[in-house]
């Protein structure tokens, strides 16, 4: 079986699954059936351990792997205590950090994320950074412990699909760790073609979240997720750029002359 090794664990389900911007989060159990998901994310500031009513918690199987993220975090200082607090409250060991600045665009700070990775990872958390794709910042985040490397395939929410493929290919090459494609993937052929070009997972919310049928959309999502890391083990065929015939154009209907 092609089981992803990650963060102590094994896996079959290589989509990873957020639980943000659902019409209810009531639907929330359907679409981690129909996604076949293992691992959940969930922003801790959406946690309500007082109210069992309010807590985002009851909504997740207990046996997929909880993934707290530090959304709303804006130092690295903030993002590792809110790790400790999810650790504290029982959420394990996993954790998603995005250290968020920039309001516009919502992109990652590399740089505090980086801090971030490395105080925690010290402090045995699997680390999950959400970063933008780059080289040098991918490789100081693999020596401070990091689980995994996820990056950004376009704008979080954006639904623009892999504007960053060629950055993300990079690190998929040149990265001794698992690569996760997170934010912006749009349509199930771009989870599909993230997992072609060799990432180990994708992780989708808001095209999912905001689709008519958002159970539908978790299947469609699972499928192409397999049939993309099919096609990658598969081994892709070259691109070439000239017409190449799959049968003789020659020698049939001239012998016969």
């Amino acid at each position: 079986m092609d089981l992803l090794k990650i963060g102590g664990k094994e896996i079959s389900s290589r989509l990873f699954l957020g639980t943000g911007k659902f019409a209810s989060d009531s639907v929330i159990p359907d679409v981690i059936r129909a996604s076949q998901a293992e691992v959940v994310t969930v922003a801790l500031r959406r946690v309500d351990f007082d109210d069992p009513q309010e807590n985002m918690l009851q909504y997740i199987n207990k046996e997929c792997i909880l993934m707290p993220n530090t959304s709303g975090a804006r130092t690295a200082e903030e993002a590792v205590k809110i790790a400790r607090i999810a650790r504290a409250a029982g959420c394990g060991n996993w954790v998603k950090i995005e250290v968020i600045r920039d309001n516009k665009y919502l992109l990652p700070d590399n740089y505090e994320t980086l801090k971030a990775t490395e105080i925690l990872a010290a402090e045995g958390f699997a680390v999950f950074p959400y970063m933008s794709p780059d080289l040098m910042v991918a490789r100081q985040m693999r020596d401070a412990g990091a689980a995994a490397v996820m990056p950004l395939g376009s704008p979080i929410g954006s639904n623009r699909g892999l504007k960053t493929r060629e950055m993300v290919r990079i690190l998929i090459d040149e990265i001794d760790l698992p690569i996760i494609v997170d934010a912006g993937i749009g349509k199930p052929s771009e989870a599909a073609e993230a997992m072609e070009m060799g990432a180990a997972a994708v992780l989708v919310n808001t095209a999912i979240a905001v689709a008519g049928d958002p159970a539908a959309m978790a299947g469609a999502f699972s499928l192409a997720v397999k049939a993309g890391r099919q096609g990658f083990l598969a081994g892709l065929g070259e691109a070439r750029p000239y017409a190449e015939a799959s049968s003789p154009l020659t020698g049939f209907l001239r012998d016969r002359d």
